[in-house]
């Protein structure tokens, strides 16, 4: 999660107005000459999915290449339909939208659908992740699926998959206690970067500081703000909730040097590029208030991180209005991703008093009117892939730019777009609406996996997205807590 939202030079202030009628121009033709570029360069899929149990003539039995015009034909029309979703400027989220959630969002319980077996099953799935990828000697846990690196990001969400399977009653407490003592004790004694705050990076197993995609040589990267602000929210949760953890939490939190992390209200982090050590201001609309409200409930003075009026402004997509972050690659050097996964966590854990719970309403309501007009589930967030290159931010909007797929260097790979599992899930359990139902009905019927819940499935060659992180697997867990115990988990821990 580290390089999600981690400025540095290549990243991260004048706005660029740009007139729907050219932007839509522009976008659907650079869509259709991508595409063109992308087919020439597939292999024919393989063999068709089956269609039916009867036996097939000739006719239903298309060949691999007409399957394969099928797609982009499809592709295209989604491509020509996104391009001329986006209108400027947006309709705005009024004052009277904003101040509807003054206190944490707890749902009426005919709002939410009861916990039951199959939710377990759901949870019980996303648990076989962390059997397979658990360190028990350090109580660290593979970020991704039999590779021991792991960012203080998706240690949190092992943690809270740790809480959420001992909840649901699929670990003893025994289990339970030794888990979070172990984790607890070993992120307290993690070798801190220049002395200061946890590095982006460990191996899970040698504890080493590293770099990504490395597990053998120590490397000391920087740290990422967005990261700690979710492992504080985290040590809250746990340290109110289980108060024989509250020492260790405390002495997590007391041990680093935090005197760079927060500047002039906002949060800051550091890169080190050849050796060399940056120091930006971190985070966009979104993650940028998430991660600040988890300083907040430390005591770090963080309102000006905390302020989304000042930031936002609104595109249409699809005749709804969301908000994005005024400050894009163009005029700040940081990309201003629009995605869901702030906005259902924030619900998930706060109960929307990190963002207003009306842009989540807008975020989640663009992607559902994706659907309708152009008949692809739509669940967008950012995460890991089966094939390079292995990690995208699936946006609504970035720069400027309408549902696109990018990396951290803005490379466009929207031909690996794919409905996440964390999103359609996530989505659900706050809202439960008939569209969030069909996205977890989808995830249940087409994306478990052994070791875990699949992180997606791919728009263009319809298949699963077959990678398996800790992130996407801890996300369901808390999810399934959220529905259990029917109430924003810091208000459920008793954090004040």
């Amino acid at each position: 999660m580290t390089d999600k939202l981690n400025p540095n030079p290549k990243k991260y202030t004048t706005f660029i107005a740009v007139s729907g009628g050219i932007l839509t121009a522009v976008a659907l033709i650079s869509l259709l000459n991508w595409f063109s570029q992308y087919l020439k360069t597939q292999k024919p899929i393989a063999s068709p999915p089956p269609q039916t149990t009867q036996p097939k003539t000739p006719t239903e039995n298309p060949s691999p290449t007409s399957i394969d015009t099928q797609l982009k034909a499809k592709a295209e029309k989604i491509a020509i339909l996104d391009s001329q979703s986006v209108e400027f400027p947006g309709d705005k989220v009024g004052l009277t939208e904003i101040m509807a959630i003054k206190t944490p969002y707890i749902p009426e319980t005919s709002e939410l659908q009861p916990f039951e077996s199959k939710e377990l099953d759901i949870a019980r799935q996303a648990w076989a992740y962390f059997e397979h990828n658990w360190h028990e000697e350090t109580g660290l846990v593979n970020s991704a699926n039999d590779f021991p690196s792991v960012t203080l990001w998706d240690q949190t969400a092992a943690l809270a998959a740790v809480v959420s399977a001992y909840e649901l009653g699929i670990i003893p407490q025994d289990e339970f206690n030794n888990k979070i003592k172990t984790s607890l004790e070993t992120i307290k004694n993690l070798a801190l970067y220049k002395q200061e705050l946890p590095n982006k990076v460990y191996n899970a197993k040698t504890l080493i500081p590293v770099n990504y995609g490395q597990l053998d040589k120590q490397e000391e990267i920087g740290w990422s703000a967005i990261d700690l602000g979710r492992l504080a929210l985290w040590l809250k949760i746990i340290g109110n909730k289980y108060p024989q953890f509250r020492v260790a939490t405390t002495a997590i939190w007391e041990s680093w040097n935090l005197e760079r992390l927060v500047k002039n209200g906002q949060l800051y982090g550091t890169s080190v590029v050849n050796g060399k050590e940056t120091y930006n201001q971190e985070g966009r609309l979104g993650y940028e208030n998430y991660a600040a409200y988890g300083f907040k409930l430390w005591g770090l003075e963080v309102e000006k991180a905390l302020d989304y009026e000042n930031k936002s402004v609104f595109v249409n997509l699809y005749n709804v209005g969301i908000p994005y972050d005024v400050r894009d690659y163009h005029n700040s050097e940081a990309n201003n991703y629009v995605l869901s996964e702030p906005y259902f966590l924030d619900g998930i854990e706060t109960g929307f008093q990190s963002l207003p719970k009306a842009y989540a309403d807008r975020i989640l309501k663009a992607q559902e009117n994706r659907y309708q007009v152009t008949k692809q589930l739509t669940a967008l967030t950012e995460d890991n892939l089966d094939r390079e290159p292995y990690f995208v931010y699936n946006t609504l909007f970035v720069n400027g730019k309408p549902w696109s797929t990018i990396t951290d260097t803005r490379e466009n790979h929207n031909n690996l777009r794919f409905l996440s599992t964390k999103a359609a899930i996530g989505w659900h359990v706050i809202y439960n609406t008939e569209y969030t139902k069909q996205l977890t009905k989808f995830v249940r019927e087409n994306l478990a996996s052994e070791k875990g819940w699949y992180n997606g499935f791919y728009e263009y060659d319809q298949k699963p997205n077959q990678s398996l992180t800790a992130n996407n697997n801890g996300i369901i867990l808390e999810s399934m807590l959220y529905l259990k115990v029917r109430k924003p988990l810091l208000v459920w821990a008793g954090v004040k």
